[in-house]
């Protein structure tokens, strides 16, 4: 029996007005996930903007000052290439990091699922147990 001919059946039922209730409540959850996503992605997107707008000042204002200064900016080419080669071992580094993430993410969603579908599987399971216990202790009348 599906869930809405159960409600339909007997709607003063407990186990009905029961399930009626927890589909209510999940139906407002699922509709305020995209919502939650969205802002989430909204806050970390503003987050970063807000955050290289800083750094980006602050170069600027840096390299005003330095100028104004008459302080000589230039640095060896030893120096400029540690600094190049640090920024691409750090990006590598947090590509894996988002990769390794993502792929932990990933395994988290595939166990949710399988636990979903053990649970299912359990359930039948017990369905079936309490079918048979039922029908063995139902007297036949012939």
């Amino acid at each position: 029996m599906s869930k809405n001919e159960t409600t339909q059946t007997n709607p003063k039922d407990v186990f009905s007005v029961y399930q009626e209730n927890v589909d209510k409540l999940f139906n407002g959850i699922k509709q305020s996930v995209p919502q939650y996503h969205q802002s989430i992605t909204n806050v970390q997107q503003e987050y970063l903007q807000a955050y290289e707008n800083v750094v980006d000042s602050t170069i600027s204002l840096q390299k005003e000052y330095v100028k104004k200064a008459g302080i000589a900016a230039n640095i060896p080419e030893a120096t400029l290439k540690m600094i190049n080669d640090t920024t691409e071992e750090f990006v590598k580094a947090a590509s894996i990091q988002n990769q390794v993430t993502l792929a932990t993410i990933d395994a988290t969603q595939q166990n949710i699922k399988t636990f979903n579908d053990n649970a299912k599987s359990f359930a039948d399971l017990n369905r079936n147990i309490l079918q048979s216990w039922i029908s063995s202790f139902t007297t036949k009348t012939n």
